[in-house]
């Protein structure tokens, strides 16, 4: 169900970062409860006998798009943009409901400082476009002949803009570049990465349950997987078996990765045949979305007996992931949680730096409606950490010629302090981690 509530032109430019947080379709001990519960009603799927966990998942609605759009006009005001276009993918997504691929057409979302956002689409997609836009009715639609650039200018133009600076998303192509410097050659290109990031970054509450609903749907997948396990099995067969749980939980966008023995060590994997054997580490990386939202957890298993070696480094990665959280506290810069890590692995012996065995990746990256969004727990990042800022916690240590361990869960920011979207797991005996309080 859409909710159809509204946001006054005065207030989106005076609108703050606290305020913004705030705001949403629900409180957030309402969202955070309500994305929380399980769908007891699912419908059992036939191989792994798992049932659906999202239908109480509450999808973002209209007003806090809308929320979002007058955020956004408000650090384009400071920021002194006068316009931002964004290409589908997640941004579009985020501020206007677009669910929409890219091609060699151009499909843009507009957004001035002033006046109605627009939609320039091919004529033939327009219809496909509209259905799953949730906010704004302005959609110009181009034929083939036609050169859609002059669809953006005309939006622009219509907003009573013939001139000034037109921030472009961090991720447009060059395409769109070219053909603005043609069709609004009175405008300055520059980046909108202030305007999008400083939405982005910080997560409301409703953005919060439904990361964490994603990633309880992963959760309970590790704990299926987990009794799955058997000698013999290749990479490909506990992929299978991830993706069919994640999927008959309700994750969407499912994505897994298994690395058996030494293939752990190589943090994104090897194309050498694997299978599992007894007393080999099984480390795997994996997620879904819920309503756009990811999750991405990691976890190493042992299949049989531990080695003492191996108990060892997991037991310091484990440490590893403690003292990450605990230096992030709120006004910390974020590279400052991966010096932390990384101190104390030197201490131990590992690396220096990012040399191996050691942590050969940052500690961690931020998350959202992208499994990899900034700002990232890597040495030199000067961004102060702040209430509704997520990220992925995973200090592994990896030896080429042994194995690799890697533990990953995500947190977020509140008023208190970093909070756990899963609980790390104690225990290489017990290896699965719980989800973190509501």
């Amino acid at each position: 169900m859409r909710d159809d509530g509204g946001t006054t032109e005065e207030s989106r430019m005076t609108i703050s970062k606290r305020e913004f947080l705030k705001m949403s379709g629900l409180s957030a001990a309402a969202a955070v409860a309500a994305a929380a519960c399980s769908n007891e009603a699912g419908v059992a799927a036939e191989g792994s006998g798992l049932t659906s966990i999202i239908k109480d998942a509450v999808p973002i609605g209209i007003r806090e798009r809308a929320e979002r759009i007058a955020y956004a006009r408000a650090l384009m005001a400071k920021h002194d943009i006068d316009a931002i276009l964004i290409e589908p993918g997640s941004a579009m997504l985020y501020f206007s409901g677009i669910s929409w691929r890219r091609s060699e057409r151009l499909t843009a979302l507009v957004i001035p400082r002033e006046g109605d956002i627009g939609v320039v689409t091919p004529y033939f997609e327009e219809p496909s476009v509209r259905e799953s836009m949730t906010i704004g009715d302005d959609v110009r639609s181009w034929h083939e002949h036609e050169n859609p650039f002059d669809f953006v200018a005309a939006i622009l133009k219509d907003n009573g803009l013939t001139g000034g600076r037109i921030g472009l998303e961090e991720t447009v192509r060059y395409f769109v570049v070219e053909g603005l410097a043609d069709a609004a050659s009175n405008f300055e290109v520059v980046p909108a990465l202030p305007v999008t990031q400083g939405c982005r970054m910080y997560k409301s509450a409703n953005e919060i349950a439904l990361m964490r609903k994603a990633s309880e749907v992963t959760l309970r997948s590790y704990e299926h997987v987990y009794t799955s396990l058997d000698k013999g099995m290749t990479p490909a067969d506990v992929n299978a078996l991830m993706r069919e749980a994640q999927t008959d939980l309700g994750g969407s966008g499912v994505w897994n990765m298994a690395l058996f023995g030494r293939a752990s060590a190589y943090p994104h994997g090897t194309s050498q045949p694997q299978e599992i054997e007894a007393g080999q580490i099984v480390l795997m990386d994996c997620g879904c979305n819920v309503h756009g939202y990811q999750s991405d957890i990691s976890r190493t298993f042992v299949y049989g007996e531990p080695s003492k070696r191996q108990r060892e480094v997991w037991n310091t990665v484990r440490k590893g992931q403690a003292i990450a959280f605990d230096t992030a506290k709120l006004g910390t810069p974020a590279g400052k949680v991966d010096d932390a890590v990384r101190a104390y692995y030197e201490a131990l012996g590992y690396g220096p730096g990012y040399a191996t065995p050691g942590l050969s990746h940052r500690t961690g990256h931020g998350i959202g409606m992208d499994g990899h969004e900034r700002v990232n727990f890597v040495h030199g990042e000067t961004t102060p950490l702040a209430v509704g800022m997520c990220f992925s916690n995973e200090p592994g240590i990896y030896d080429f010629d042994e194995f690799g361990v890697r533990l990953e869960d995500c947190l977020y920011m509140t008023e208190d302090g970093p909070a756990w979207f899963t609980v790390p797991p104690d225990s290489l005996d017990a290896p699965i981690g719980r989800m973190g309080a509501a």
